[in-house]
C-alpha cells in the first residue's frame, strides 16, 4: 500500500504539510481497514516521517529516502505482494503511471484501471463524457495556456463572471482561482502554470450551492454510491491559495437520492473506474451538478470508514477481484473531519499519538513554517461529531501551547 506524498514521492522535494496530513490520514485509515479484513500490509514512508515512528498498523514499513530508492522498492514489493493499492494525484500522470507499472508487473491492482484514470484525469474529456450521459455539468471552455489575455477574455465571455479557472489535470483545489473580472485572468493563468505541466486549462461557470462529494464503490461497470458528504473548501482569488479543509459524512440533503444516482452514473460512465471512486458535486436548489470524478481514494474515506455498516477496504477488494458490490448500505452515526494547523515542534509530536481522533499527526518537517494534523471524530449526531472534533482540537492546541 503506497501513498505518494507520505511514501517517498517527494523524497527529494519539500513536503506540503497540508496535503501530507490528508495523504497520511488516508493511508493510515486504509491500512487499519485492510488489517481488520485479515490482510497483511506493507507500506512505504518517506524517511523524514519514519524518524517519528508515526502510528499505523502496517506489518512492515519500508523507509524511502530518494526517488531512485522509491522506484526500486516499489518494483520489489510489487513483485512479491498479492495486490497493490496506490493513493496518488492524477496531475502529471503520476497516478496513471504508478498504476500502469502495477498492471504490467503482473501484480493485482486494486486501483481504477490506468486507461480509465487517463480519461478522467483530463477534465475536459471527463466533462464531455458526463454531458453525453445526460448529467448536469458546468458550462466549460478549454483554453490554451499560452493564449493572450484578450483572447481568453473573448473565449470565456459567454460564461459570464465570476469564473473558475483550474488546471486540466488538477487535483483537489490545486491551481484553482475564482476570476471575478478580466483583471484576474493573468494572475489565474500564472497560478495554473505553477501547479500544472499541461499546455491547456479549463474555464467554467460558477455554480452556486452546497459543495458535496460521494464515495462510490464500483466493479468497473456497475457502481453503488455509499455516502453523500459535505465538503469544506476555500475558493480563492488568483493571489491566494484555494484549498480543501475537510468535511462531514454523511450529509443529509433533500437532493441526496438524486446526487447519489448522479455519482453512480458518473462512475459507470467510463469503463474501468473500479474499486473506490470519489465524485465531487454542487447541489443547487433543484439539481446535482457534477464537478469532478476522482479515480482514487479521497479524504472523505477517513469519515466514511467510521460510519458505514461494512468495511470499505474489504468492499474495494470485493469489487475489484470478486466484482461484488456492498448491499444494504447504511450509515451508523456521523463523522466530522478537518485539518488543524500547529507549530512544527518535534518534541511534542509523539504526545499527539495518544489522541485517538488525531488520524494524521502534525509532522514537523524541516523547512515548513507550519504543520497540520487531520482530526476525524464520530458520534450518533452531526452536532455531537462536531463537538467531539472541537474538543480534540482544543486538546491538541493545549499540547502545543502548554495551556
Amino acid at each position: 500500500m503506497f501513498e505518494y506524498m507520505s511514501g517517498g514521492g517527494y523524497a527529494d522535494q519539500k513536503l506540503s504539510a497540508s496535503i501530507l496530513s490528508e495523504g497520511y490520514g488516508m493511508l493510515r485509515s486504509l491500512i487499519s481497514d485492510c488489517k481488520a479484513a485479515g490482510h497483511n500490509v506493507t507500506t512505504l514512508l518517506d524517511s523524514r516521517l519514519t524518524e517519528f515512528n508515526p502510528p499505523n498498523e502496517a506489518d512492515q514499513t519500508v523507509s524511502v529516502s530518494s526517488p531512485h530508492e522509491l522506484s526500486v522498492k516499489l518494483a520489489e514489493l510489487s513483485g512479491v505482494a498479492d495486490a497493490v493499492y496506490v493513493i496518488a494525484p492524477e496531475s502529471g500522470q503520476v497516478l496513471e503511471k504508478l498504476v500502469e507499472d502495477t498492471e504490467t508487473s503482473g501484480c493485482t491492482s486494486l486501483n481504477c484501471e490506468a486507461d480509465a484514470i487517463r480519461q478522467v484525469s483530463n477534465k475536459m474529456t471527463a466533462y464531455e463524457t458526463m454531458k453525453k450521459r445526460g448529467l448536469k455539468v458546468p458550462e466549460t471552455v478549454l483554453v490554451d495556456i499560452n493564449e493572450k489575455t484578450e483572447n481568453i477574455k473573448r473565449l470565456t465571455e459567454e460564461l459570464g463572471h465570476p469564473l473558475v479557472f483550474k488546471p486540466l489535470d488538477g487535483v483537489s483545489c490545486g491551481g484553482l482561482s475564482i476570476v471575478k473580472d478580466a483583471e484576474d485572468i493573468a494572475g489565474a493563468v500564472k497560478k495554473i502554470v505553477r501547479e500544472s505541466m499541461s499546455t491547456q486549462f479549463i474555464a467554467q461557470e460558477v455554480v452556486r450551492g452546497e459543495a458535496v462529494s460521494a464515495c462510490v464503490i464500483s466493479t468497473g461497470d456497475k457502481a453503488v454510491a455509499v455516502t453523500l458528504n459535505r465538503q469544506s473548501v476555500k475558493l480563492a482569488s488568483p493571489y491566494e491559495e484555494s484549498g480543501y479543509c475537510g468535511g462531514a459524512v454523511p450529509f443529509e440533503h433533500s437532493l441526496e437520492r438524486e446526487a447519489l444516482k448522479s455519482a453512480e452514473r458518473a462512475a459507470e460512465g467510463i469503463g474501468g473506474l473500479k474499486g473506490y471512486v470519489g465524485v465531487d458535486m454542487i447541489l443547487t436548489e433543484d439539481e446535482a451538478v457534477v464537478l469532478e470524478v476522482n479515480p482514487r481514494l479521497t479524504t472523505s474515506y477517513v469519515g466514511l470508514r467510521r460510519v458505514t455498516n461494512f468495511n470499505p477496504a474489504e468492499a474495494i477488494v470485493d469489487a475489484v477481484i470478486g466484482r461484488k458490490l456492498p448491499k444494504n448500505v447504511q450509515s451508523r452515526g456521523y463523522s466530522f473531519f478537518s485539518k488543524v494547523e500547529a507549530p512544527p515542534r518535534p518534541q511534542i509530536i509523539t504526545e499527539t499519538y495518544k489522541l485517538e481522533d488525531v488520524i494524521s499527526p502534525p509532522f514537523p518537517i524541516e523547512g515548513n513554517k507550519s504543520a497540520y494534523a487531520l482530526i476525524a471524530t464520530v458520534s450518533t449526531s452531526q452536532k455531537g461529531a462536531e463537538s467531539a472534533f472541537y474538543r480534540t482540537k482544543r486538546r491538541l492546541q493545549n499540547l502545543y501551547h502548554g495551556d
